[in-house]
């Protein structure tokens, strides 16, 4: 068992490398890094399909395991393609990131996608672990995945749904958006992203080395609150709107969803 672990997650790091290779060259080509974040998706929900595909675990697991990961990748990697990459500008933070490696950009910029291409393989050993149980999931684990999943999904798909149609309206730039989900929170995708992860933790309680399915929740939390995910997307926040953002940021929770200090400014709530 530990040897075809090992295989396949070496087997792995071999395909997102050779894959953020190629889309690091294609990246020259459109001039637009954010693809590296629909490749990421992409890439972790494609390795989930192919645990469920050949690993050996019970096929009720593996069957579960395809069908969450796999909508999940795709709705994401999908609105990633089309919000921010296709037909769309350099996004700030990666103009910022390229800027900052001056000469060594190119090499600098090779290591950086080779560096998601490592995450992609640690953000799919939960599915690994799912993939490689032979243990059949209980009812109850059925049924609180799914609806974890559901609300996971559903909710950051209406935060993103809510956030496009806010800039759609050419009135509202230069304000922030405080209408529906981002009334309660200043990232409720993020959010709704991070609950994602606890699908396999239920999924996979009863697995051998379940603990590692962990992994997915408590990462992803550490990276989209420290890391790339709330620093990096308030900066440019900060950069492109002001002391709107500030006032934002003073009243409304960064993370988790809660009700906001105070109402927000009228002259920002304007229907779409």
């Amino acid at each position: 068992m530990i040897v075809q672990v090992l295989f396949s997650i070496a087997a792995a790091w071999l395909l997102m490398a050779t894959t953020m290779a190629l889309l690091f060259f294609l990246r020259h080509k459109i001039g637009n890094t954010g693809v590296v974040d629909a490749a990421w998706s992409l890439g972790v929900g494609t390795l989930a399909l192919l645990y469920a595909l050949l690993l050996p675990g019970n096929v009720v697991s593996r069957g579960l395991l395809a069908l969450f990961a796999g909508v999940w990748s795709l709705r994401l990697g999908l609105h990633i393609l089309t919000d921010r990459v296709i037909g769309k500008p350099e996004d700030g933070r990666y103009l910022d990131l390229v800027a900052g490696y001056g000469e060594n950009a190119p090499r600098r910029l090779f290591r950086f996608f080779q560096y998601q291409a490592f995450f992609v393989v640690v953000f799919s050993l939960p599915f690994l672990c799912i993939a490689m149980s032979p243990s059949r999931p209980q009812l109850w684990q059925v049924i609180a995945a799914a609806a974890v999943w559901c609300l996971a999904v559903g909710g950051e798909a209406l935060a993103d749904r809510q956030l496009a149609r806010w800039r759609a309206d050419p009135a509202h730039r230069g304000h922030t958006c405080r209408q529906g989900l981002w009334r309660y929170s200043r990232h409720p995708n993020y959010f709704f992203e991070w609950v994602h992860w606890w699908t396999y933790v239920i999924l996979g309680a009863a697995a051998p080395w379940g603990w590692v399915t962990l992994l997915g929740p408590v990462l992803m939390f550490f990276f989209l609150y420290r890391v790339t995910g709330i620093p990096y997307t308030e900066k440019q926040a900060l950069k492109s709107r002001g002391d709107d953002y500030r006032r934002y940021q003073e009243t409304v929770s960064p993370f988790f969803p809660w009700f906001p200090k105070e109402y927000p400014d009228t002259r920002n709530a304007r229907r779409d």
